[in-house]
């Protein structure tokens, strides 16, 4: 009789701590889905403002950053540039911007600049063609070049379908691109640091 209380005793135990093993790596396995499920830090930057530093963008250069997996444009116009853009009207299919690709456009850059007042100079703009998502590469030389009209003030040439757009990212007449690309919504925390995907409105 003593003998199977000790081994109904020690199966009593074994089960025991075999349970509490068990649950120690249930415990252990949820813990490991609930951190599979949480957005990686990736994910969340991909939507999240973006601050950049500007101070290194010299007249007549641009920098490219990155704000939800796009590439966005940083252009400091010229002075030259900036005398070039009512040439481009009358050639332009919606000079005052009153059509929209993905983005609505900041009130604040409803103007022929397509910029901020304060810093006009200044393009932030999605180097995105609204045609087919393609990206356009800068012709900031003017004159005669393949594939641009001898007339040309600047601008970007979209490589897919042969878009053009001006130096505010405004598309010409007769391409198949079908809006200006989108300025996307921004702010200047300084003279030479802006955030973009945000402004006093919020977050995009």
């Amino acid at each position: 009789m003593s003998n199977d209380k000790q081994v109904d005793s020690s199966r009593r135990n074994l089960l025991v701590a075999t349970c509490a093993a068990g649950g120690v790596v249930g415990v252990a396995t949820a813990g490991a889905l609930v951190s599979t499920f949480q957005p990686s830090e990736r994910a969340k930057a991909a939507g999240a403002p973006v601050e950049v530093d500007i101070s290194d963008v010299k007249p007549g250069e641009m920098k490219v950053v990155e704000w939800r997996g796009k590439p966005v444009w940083i252009l400091r116009r010229t002075p030259e540039m900036m005398a070039s853009l009512p040439k481009n009207d009358a050639q332009l299919a919606d000079p005052n911007s009153e059509k929209i690709y993905q983005l609505d456009m900041p009130e604040y850059a409803k103007n022929e600049f397509r910029a901020r007042s304060e810093h006009k100079e200044v393009l932030v703009t999605v180097g995105i063609c609204s045609h087919l998502g393609c990206s356009p590469s800068s012709r900031f030389a003017e004159g005669p070049q393949p594939n641009l009209p001898d007339n040309w003030h600047g601008g970007f040439l979209c490589p897919c379908h042969g878009s053009t757009f001006d130096l505010a990212g405004r598309v010409f007449q007769n391409k198949p691109a079908p809006t200006n690309m989108d300025v996307p919504p921004y702010m200047y925390l300084s003279d030479n640091r802006i955030v973009i995907g945000k402004d006093e409105k919020g977050e995009a």
